[in-house]
């Protein structure tokens, strides 16, 4: 029997994460803003301008607008929308288990002796 994939928040592209990257670590920016913001080569003003509207639509950002011109900033938190999409994928593809997810990323992945540590310095933290 096929497991059900659980509901979840909605999720960014690719294009939109980078897109919110900037607008959370800016705080607030125009579409220019943005643009600057992103790497070589960059896209079009009309397709930045097109996916924060996109953005604001799904609710991750909202803008102020003075005249013609729109200033967006974020409505989810960067960290509220991490810990949702971890959520998800942890219910999703580990069974809610954190022990299965430390697996397979040091099965799949080398951990260092220093981010071992730091695991074990948050667990013991109780964070």
């Amino acid at each position: 029997m096929a497991r059900i994939i659980q509901e979840r928040p909605q999720e960014l592209t690719r294009a939109e994460l980078e897109i919110m990257q900037i607008i959370w670590k800016k705080g607030h920016a125009l579409v220019h803003d943005i643009l600057n913001g992103l790497p070589e080569p960059k896209p079009a003003y009309n397709t930045v301008s097109t996916i924060v509207r996109i953005l604001e639509n799904k609710g991750f950002v909202s803008h102020k607008a003075y005249g013609r011109t729109y200033e967006y900033y974020p409505v989810i938190v960067k960290e509220e929308y991490t810990r949702n999409y971890m959520n998800t994928v942890l219910n999703n593809f580990f069974d809610g288990s954190v022990s299965s997810l430390v697996n397979f990323f040091s099965s799949n992945r080398s951990i260092t002796v220093e981010e071992a540590d730091e695991i074990l310095r948050i667990l013991n933290s109780g964070r």
